[in-house]
């Protein structure tokens, strides 16, 4: 079973993405700042990191640069997730190690066609 690790600390955001993962067939683990998404990560070793970039204890971009200065996680996809729309808030997700970037709100059947896409399968699960 595929590994998604969800960074994020909104309870209704984490609430409905990790049901709505489950159900396509994804074991989701959850985090509810950076450092426990950089702290779980590393013993976790999910298959893909879902990283909201507003986040307390240790913002997204932070906990996505450690973990890609990692030699033990820099190889797991990061996908940051975001409110803010615009293309420099892209390019600072990108810029930050993210391997591929979303708006909020989730619009599920892009965010998983771009899990998909970084997994490398066809469909989910």
């Amino acid at each position: 079973m595929t590994k998604i690790l969800l960074v994020e600390d909104n309870e209704m955001n984490r609430d409905m993405l990790s049901r709505r993962l489950a159900r396509k067939g994804f074991e989701v683990l959850i985090a509810v700042d950076g450092l426990e998404g950089v702290n779980m990560a590393r013993s976790e070793s999910p298959d893909l990191i879902l990283m909201d970039m507003s986040l307390p204890v240790m913002d997204g971009w932070e906990a996505v640069r450690t973990l890609k200065d990692d030699p033990e996680t820099q190889a797991i996809p990061v996908l940051g997730l975001s409110a803010h729309a615009m293309t420099p808030d892209r390019d600072k997700a990108i810029n930050a190690g993210c391997d591929d970037y979303d708006t909020k709100p989730v619009d599920i059947k892009r965010l998983l066609g771009k899990i998909q896409a970084l997994l490398g399968q066809d469909d989910a699960g």
